[in-house]
Parts: C-alpha cells; sequence; structure tokens
C-alpha cells in the first residue's frame, strides 16, 4: 500500500527531503513522474495510462503535504521502513488502506521509475 499524509500535517517539511522517489509534494504544489526518478518524454505508467513524464499534474492536496500514490514505494527497495514516517514528529504518515499494494507491485514500481 502506499502512505498518505493526514490532515493532521502541521506542515513541517521533515518528510519531503526523505523520500527517495520525490513522491511527498507541498500542498499546492504540481508534480511531475520525472522529479526525482529516471522518467522522461512519454511513458505508459505500470496502469497502462499513457503520459510526459515533464508535465505538470494536478496537486492532490492544496493544503498540506501529500504523497503521490504513483510513485510511493513504502521506500521499498531503498529502506527497511518509510522513511517519511519515521521522520514524522505528529505520526501523520500512515498506510492508505484504500490503495493496496503487494512488496513485488513495490519493487516493480521502484524498478520502472528508477532506471540503473
Amino acid at each position: 500500500m502506499a502512505i498518505i499524509i493526514t490532515d493532521e500535517c502541521i506542515n513541517c517539511g521533515a518528510c519531503e527531503p526523505e523520500c527517495p522517489n520525490t513522491a511527498i509534494y507541498e500542498g499546492g504544489a504540481e508534480w511531475k513522474y520525472s522529479d526525482g526518478t529516471s522518467l522522461t518524454g512519454m511513458i505508459t505508467t505500470l496502469n497502462g495510462e499513457d503520459v510526459v513524464a515533464d508535465d505538470d499534474k494536478e496537486p492532490v492536496d492544496m493544503d498540506v503535504y501529500y504523497i503521490v500514490t504513483d510513485k510511493c514505494t513504502e521506500c521499498v527497495g531503498f529502506h527497511d521502513e518509510p522513511q517519511c514516517a519515521a521522520v514524522c514528529p505528529v505520526d501523520c504518515c500512515i498506510d492508505d488502506e484504500d490503495f493496496r499494494e503487494s512488496e513485488d507491485e513495490l519493487l516493480a514500481k521502484k524498478d520502472f521509475m528508477h532506471l540503473d
């Protein structure tokens, strides 16, 4: 599953630099698939959507930091635990129970975003 940031977020920003996928953005900020990844040009996402990796996407949240589900791997392949949750001073980085992924799916997402 991906991680979400709840409304209890105090906008401290501690989580953002910890994300190895650049999946965390400040509230109101647009995001891109290419941010912090190897993705460029026209790509087909793992859910089959054709997009331009450098195109701006709408913010997921306008008020607090947010995590882009399509980029979150729960730090699988990088760390033993999600780093956003480890550094959050108010414990608002939690499992998204509405979005479940296996470890294999998370590793596939990591491999898709980060070419060696």
